[in-house]
């Protein structure tokens, strides 16, 4: 078993602005494609790149979907647990390069209209995109300099701003060209990479990895290799599995849910996104202030169920009450997304902050790979079925969380575990 890793540096506050400097730039630059990818398909004229193959546009839709995120999945199963054995800035900086190479690559494939080397250029960004949980893993790190619970909800409401700012910049720039809003995408990670090498210390290589090899790390602390080795871990990913599917059910096909019930273009997409991360920003903010509340995954259940609700609701409502909802669904998500991360980075802190933290990634990765095809497939028929599906899938994820909650009361940790 390995130790735990602290990271002790003389400026921690420094060190947390400048990975929420990060995510942010980096965050905006993936959450781009959403606003941009459903009047591309559903909306633009027909040619050799939205009806390739002859296939049907909603189709191809939820194959380019699931792309990036099928990377992001292969990715955030190791690229974590790299960071436990190389360090942090190491694998950060290294991740962001090739993402940012990823970026110029999809614009490449969007200027020649070749719906293949888009797919591809979209899976191999999705590959060093996993770098959301190093990030993670340096707050985790941080604490007891800066409290836990309160920096993932900073962080948290640092992403949200990001999904803010990313899909303004893809939904007011794709008039300009389809590739624009991906070299953007790219130029905003420079300051990042900047960023990192000016203020970022090399922290995070853990004492028991370092006479192990990169291969043994990767097999041994990769994400699934660990739920053989906790079963409570193990329950907690097949009921994050259920919740991110319905989350990504969601995510991933309100957009289009806007075009075609509520008459939305790509700016309105852009509006209503923007409008949904500014409700997550304000909730997490403001979850943060309060800190870690005494029972986190009672009050992650209470999130989820009021979640659930809402996506239920999404599915027969009209275009404009629609609307509305889209963005008070930005609230539940944001509490749920401060509490369980810091839960589980304190339950589950011997596996590893990385080790952990990619797990979490790969969870939802894996989710939005499968709600990608299975609802673009049930889009054929109707958007709303999808969203349906998503909170059937939400439906079974509290249930299993009920089941959770009873066996960590039976389980408590014991005192000091954490520490």
């Amino acid at each position: 078993m390995t130790s735990k890793v602290t990271m002790t540096v003389a400026h921690p506050r420094l060190i947390f602005i400048a990975i929420c400097l990060v995510a942010l730039m980096s965050t905006a630059g993936v959450a781009m494609p959403y606003p941009i990818l459903a009047p591309v398909f559903v909306n633009a004229a027909a040619d050799g790149f939205n009806h390739f193959a002859g296939l049907p546009p909603k189709l191809l839709l939820g194959i380019a979907l699931a792309a990036n995120p099928l990377g992001i999945l292969i990715g955030s199963t190791f690229i974590g647990a790299l960071s436990d054995r190389l360090g942090r800035r190491r694998v950060l900086l290294s991740t962001l390069s090739l993402t940012l190479l990823g970026y110029l690559l999809t614009a490449w494939a969007l200027d020649l209209r070749w719906y293949p080397l888009f797919v591809l250029a979209r899976f191999l960004t999705g590959l060093t995109e996993g770098n959301v949980a190093v990030a993670r893993a340096i707050v985790s790190d941080l604490h007891p300099q800066l409290e836990r619970t309160r920096s993932f909800a900073m962080l948290n409401a640092v992403l949200y701003l990001g999904w803010l700012v990313g899909p303004m910049i893809g939904g007011f720039t794709l008039p300009l060209g389809e590739p624009v809003p991906f070299l953007i995408g790219a130029f905003t990670l420079l300051p990042c990479l900047a960023i990192l090498l000016w203020v970022l210390p090399e922290t995070g290589a853990t004492a028991g990895l370092q006479g192990v090899s990169l291969w043994q790390t990767v097999r041994q602390r990769q994400s699934f290799a660990l739920l053989k080795q906790d079963t409570l871990l193990a329950a907690l990913f097949w009921m994050q599995l259920l919740f991110a599917l319905g989350v990504n059910a969601f995510y991933e096909f309100y957009p289009l849910w806007l075009v075609e019930f509520a008459g939305k273009n790509s700016s309105g997409i852009a509006w209503v996104t923007a409008g949904l991360c500014l409700m997550m920003v304000l909730a997490s903010t403001v979850s943060g202030k309060r800190g870690l509340h005494h029972d986190p995954l009672r009050q992650a259940r209470q999130a989820a169920v009021v979640f659930t609700l809402g996506l239920l609701l999404l599915s027969v409502l009209p275009g404009t009450p629609g609307v509305w909802l889209v963005l008070l669904l930005g609230l539940p998500l944001a509490i749920y997304n401060a509490v369980l991360p810091s839960w589980c980075a304190e339950r589950f802190a011997h596996h590893g902050q990385g080790s952990v933290m990619g797990l979490l990634s790969t969870i939802f990765c894996i989710s939005n790979v499968l709600i990608a095809v299975v609802g673009g497939a049930l889009t054929l028929l109707d958007t709303r079925l999808t969203l349906a599906l998503g909170a059937a899938m939400c439906v079974l994820a509290v249930v299993r969380l009920n089941k959770l909650i009873r066996h960590v009361g039976r389980n408590p940790l014991p005192a000091g575990a954490s520490a």
